[in-house]
C-alpha cells in the first residue's frame, strides 16, 4: 500500500492509501465536493527503522565531511574467501 496526497484549495491536503499504482489523478474533497488533483510530496524516509536512518545520516555527512582512510579495510585486502566445492577445482584458470 502507498501514500498519495491530494491537495484542496479550500479544505488543504488529504492523505489516500490505495494500492500501489491505482492512485487517480484527481479525487472528490470529502467535505466540500470540488476537485483536488494529486501532488507529489517527499518520502517519508524517516519513519523507517533506525538502521535506515543511521544510513541516511551518515550520507548525508560523508558530502560535507568524508572520511578519510589510510588503506582498504582488513576483509577487503584478502580477496573473495576460497571456494570448498570440489567441483570448482575442475575448472581452467585463467
Amino acid at each position: 500500500m502507498a501514500t498519495y496526497r491530494y491537495r484542496c484549495e479550500t479544505d488543504g491536503p488529504r492523505d489516500v492509501v490505495r494500492p500501489i499504482g491505482t492512485a487517480e489523478g484527481t479525487l472528490d474533497c470529502p467535505e466540500c465536493g470540488v476537485a483536488m488533483p494529486r501532488v507529489f510530496a517527499v518520502p517519508m524516509l524517516a519513519l523507517g527503522s533506525s538502521s535506515a536512518r543511521s544510513l541516511i545520516e551518515r550520507t548525508e555527512r560523508s558530502r560535507e565531511r568524508p572520511d578519510v582512510v589510510s588503506a582498504p579495510p582488513p576483509a577487503a585486502r584478502r580477496g573473495p574467501a576460497p571456494s570448498t566445492n570440489p567441483a570448482w577445482s575442475r575448472l581452467p584458470r585463467p
